[in-house]
């Protein structure tokens, strides 16, 4: 399946820590006080100037449409749009697409979570710095 013992060994902590970008199959509690963000002025007013943050990743989304940070010891890039009343992602993570998806954003003080595939997937929470 791999070509040399070294790929081997990096690949599952890489595909382990994929997880926080692509499913971030971490079980969230439901915060009781969350706002759904519907507009992209309200949305760039957030995020920008900050950097999102949460174990091992700091990222920032820029009003420019970029996305740039670290994943673990990855760089993490990518493109974003809003459509509608979401938040649309094009990312990469160490050079490996994660693909595009449409995410439902919320925030409360001091954190903003995205929820995958229009707020029906999996979410990943970070803290607004």
């Amino acid at each position: 399946m791999y070509p040399n013992a070294a790929e081997s060994s990096a690949m599952p902590s890489k595909l382990s820590i994929s997880a926080i970008f692509a499913a971030l199959s971490v079980a969230l509690p439901v915060w009781a006080e969350s706002n759904v963000v519907t507009s992209q002025t309200d949305f760039v007013k957030l995020v920008s100037g900050k950097t999102l943050t949460r174990p091992l990743v700091r990222i920032e989304v820029r009003p420019d449409g970029s996305i740039a940070g670290k994943g673990a010891a990855w760089d993490v890039t990518g493109t974003w749009k809003w459509q509608g009343s979401y938040f649309c992602r094009d990312l990469y993570w160490g050079g490996d697409a994660l693909g595009y998806n449409c995410q439902e954003v919320r925030v409360e003080p001091g954190r903003i979570r995205f929820t995958s595939d229009k707020g029906q997937g999996d979410s990943a929470a970070f803290r607004l710095n």
